[in-house]
């Protein structure tokens, strides 16, 4: 069973043209989503999805942008296809993975990912040295320092607290007014 997807990003894009081009490559049902390809959950790829669900099933789509979200969506998904036995056709591209050059374009995305990935590591890892050496760390600053004073409210939220502590522990009275009598759980009723 040919299963086609297609998917704008805004309200005021037509989805017409790509549902005519999935009609026209013999898709026997066809799920379009608009939304976002950013947005994790698209309720329509997840209906195709669980449409195409036998082995030799195709999932077809006319761009491979309309399918996934980045490229590691991509290969992502389509290692979850090709593990289900279901084979991903793009029409615009000329891809299909039934045949070993889809096989082979897919295997290359997949190869670009890893070393983008291993691209992004290495210059977080670059940015961090780089910023040592200029005398910076990472993390939270510091709250207090030698140079710097604390706040006010810093200061009298914490007197408040060790007075407070204190005058609890000695039992002192708060005001030279006599302490309320304390209650004994019990009310009277006249």
């Amino acid at each position: 069973m040919r299963i086609g997807y297609g998917r704008v990003s805004t309200r005021d894009q037509n989805p017409d043209a790509q549902r005519d081009a999935l009609t026209a490559a013999g898709c026997d049902r066809v799920f379009i989503d608009k939304a976002s390809g950013k947005l994790v959950r698209r309720p329509e790829l997840d209906k195709a999805l669980l449409a195409a669900n036998r082995a030799g099933d195709q999932l077809v789509v006319t761009k491979l942008d309309r399918l996934g979200r980045s490229l590691d969506h991509l290969i992502s998904l389509s290692k979850d296809l090709q593990a289900s036995g279901i084979d991903l056709v793009v029409l615009d591209q000329g891809i299909d993975t039934s045949t070993a050059i889809g096989q082979m374009f897919f295997q290359i995305l997949g190869a670009i990912a890893e070393f983008e990935h291993a691209l992004m590591s290495e210059r977080t890892l670059d940015g961090l040295a780089a910023a040592r050496a200029r005398g910076r760390t990472g993390g939270q600053k510091p709250k207090l320092t030698r140079g710097r004073p604390a706040s006010p409210g810093r200061c009298t939220r914490r007197l408040v607290r060790t007075a407070g502590a204190a005058i609890r522990s000695r039992r002192l009275p708060l005001s030279s007014a006599s302490p309320a009598p304390r209650s004994t759980g019990t009310s009277a009723v006249r």
